[in-house]
């Protein structure tokens, strides 16, 4: 996680939400009135972002704010567990809540997405890992989360590997041709991946000597029929629709890579809320 754009990312989802001032809050109560707060999970989940997203948030806010308990990242939790446990002035723990509850929400469920799609390919020799189907601006949180999970990563950006699909292809010509402009371009440190939805296009990023072969949307005959002719040429990545309910038959064809799409674009968001624990150190309340 890079801490500087975290920062900067979280001050902007911050002015969003407080823009001129929480007239609510700022009208209860005064700046000196200190609580203890707690986040809870109400289902189980696992845990993503407490520390250091969700106690950030409202660090950022007041750097007075301790955060005095925080359930570590990749932790699986039951309903009722006690995430984070924060402890500092209302006024800053009320104008963070929205938006550190909104992010952990986010994360502790992609978290617990990817860790039931690891849970199913248990035992196989083979990385679950997300895509770029991410929420705009939210990347390196929604990967981060995925790790957490158990899960891999792919590229984060376009500049990040070359991968040629479809819509490249069918431009270009062939893949030999597509393959041929990338090595001419690109440094001999990249890997050259390529998609591929028949077995003939198998056969030709085999013949260009491809380091990663996309199976794109393959039925499992033919994926296993894939893996067999690449027989170790080439890593083989699985790709297209894959669910919790594929995932493991997908992973015995002997594939090395599976992404899903949905372990960011679908991932339920978590129930987690914030309750005032205390107010016994509270002063005196505005008339």
């Amino acid at each position: 996680m890079d801490e500087l754009l975290l920062d900067s990312q979280l001050r902007a989802f911050l002015a969003e939400d407080i823009g001129a001032g929480d007239i609510t809050t700022d009208a209860v109560f005064q700046v000196d009135q200190i609580v203890t707060a707690v986040l809870k999970a109400r289902e189980p989940l696992v845990a993503a972002g407490m520390s250091l997203v969700a106690g950030r948030v409202f660090q950022l806010l007041n750097s007075a704010v301790i955060v005095e308990t925080a359930v570590a990242d990749g932790c699986q939790v039951e309903a009722g567990s006690v995430l984070l446990r924060a402890r500092g002035p209302v006024r800053d723990l009320l104008r963070g809540e929205r938006v550190a509850l909104n992010l952990v929400q986010r994360l502790c469920g992609i978290a617990t997405l990817t860790h039931s799609y690891v849970a199913q390919v248990a035992g196989l020799d083979v990385r679950i890992t997300d895509t770029r189907k991410t929420t705009p601006g939210l990347r390196m949180l929604e990967k981060y989360a995925v790790r957490v999970g158990g899960g891999s990563n792919h590229r984060f950006n376009l500049a990040d590997g070359v991968l040629l699909k479809d819509n490249h292809l069918a431009a270009c010509g062939s893949i030999s041709a597509a393959v041929q402009r990338v090595r001419a371009f690109v440094p001999h440190t990249l890997r050259i991946e390529v998609e591929a939805e028949t077995m003939a296009q198998v056969q030709e990023c085999l013949d260009c000597g491809v380091e990663v072969i996309m199976l794109d949307n393959m039925k499992l005959p033919e994926m296993r029929e894939a893996v067999r002719l690449i027989s170790g040429r080439a890593l083989v990545e699985a790709s297209g629709g894959v669910t919790l309910e594929t995932v493991r038959s997908i992973a015995e064809t002997g594939v090395n890579l599976i992404s899903v799409g949905r372990l960011t674009h679908s991932a339920p968001a978590c129930d987690i809320g914030m309750d005032v624990e205390s107010s016994a150190s509270w002063t005196s309340v505005w008339e």
